[in-house]
């Protein structure tokens, strides 16, 4: 994210805690989960999942949060919206907590995992990484990660056109791609690594539009939202099967990172070749955020 433009990184400052207020119940509700193998790469090596305290960053209403609890995880969900946390359905693993990603509140070395699903690219990269690695134990570990659109037929192609065609013209686009960049030079971490998982999320068609209108820059009222649900309610009809759902295919990337335990300039240990490589396998369809 150093590498977005200065007007983009301050929209996303700005707006960042308060951008998904009004958007809260169609998160809960219509938002991916993340698979199952996901959840056990993040967690696989770390010890007993009931001994492990994990701080889910930039939380939103815990659907990740509640996959961690479900493993036995003790979560502190840190979630700066009122309105996400409020939408958030109460589990007994999980404290959501009123803070932010460069500012937890949380004690040194107090956490073995930090996570962040959905989430990394609306921080503050540099603080923001200093902050993990202050409270992750030195056995701990990062997990950073997306779930990114994958375009796999007709529908898909006018499903997104529909989707950016509703977004206002300064809407950011392109921030989950550049995200990465700034783990990579970190000296807070090192070893990092990448897995990548692929799976559907299925939705009827209240369900089609609900997803829709979970997007952070998607009009909310207006001429432009009742063309885009107008528009959505001909595409479902058109690919519906005979159970009336559609699906969009995605692909959940992992990235995991361990905290260094002293000062490493990491960007004179990745060779560019590797960096090319990355950038390659991340060319996928950018999803609105």
């Amino acid at each position: 994210m150093d590498t977005i433009s200065t007007n983009n990184a301050k929209q996303s400052k700005l707006n960042s805690t308060s951008l998904f207020s009004n958007r809260a119940t169609n998160y809960v509700k219509y938002r991916p989960s993340y698979p199952a193998i996901a959840i056990q790469t993040i967690l696989a090596g770390l010890g007993k999942p009931s001994s492990l305290i994990t701080a889910d960053i930039g939380a939103g209403t815990g659907i990740a949060s509640r996959l961690l609890a479900e493993h036995g995880l003790r979560v502190v969900s840190i979630e700066p919206n009122y309105s996400m946390r409020e939408a958030a359905e109460p589990h007994p693993f999980i404290e959501y907590s009123n803070a932010t990603a460069e500012q937890t509140k949380l004690s040194d070395n107090s956490v073995d995992l930090v996570t962040c699903f959905q989430a990394f690219h609306w921080f503050q990269p540099t603080p923001t990484l200093k902050e993990f690695r202050r409270i992750l134990k030195p056995s701990g570990r990062l997990a950073l990660i997306w779930n990114q659109w994958v375009a796999e037929n007709d529908f898909f192609t006018e499903f997104k056109r529909l989707i950016f065609e509703a977004l206002p013209s300064d809407a950011p686009r392109g921030k989950q791609s550049k995200a990465m960049n700034p783990l990579w030079s970190s000296p807070n971490f090192r070893g990092i690594r990448c897995h990548k998982f692929m799976h559907r999320h299925e939705l009827d068609l209240p369900g089609l539009i609900g997803y829709a209108q979970s997007k952070s820059f998607i009009p909310q009222a207006g001429d432009t939202q009742q063309k885009l649900v107008s528009n959505l309610q001909n595409l479902h009809a058109q690919w519906a099967d005979d159970r009336s759902m559609v699906s969009l295919l995605y692909c959940t990337t992992v990235y995991l990172a361990d905290p260094c335990t002293a000062k490493l300039n990491l960007s004179k240990l990745v060779p560019p070749s590797l960096l090319g490589k990355w950038r390659k396998l991340n060319q996928k369809t950018i999803e609105p955020l």
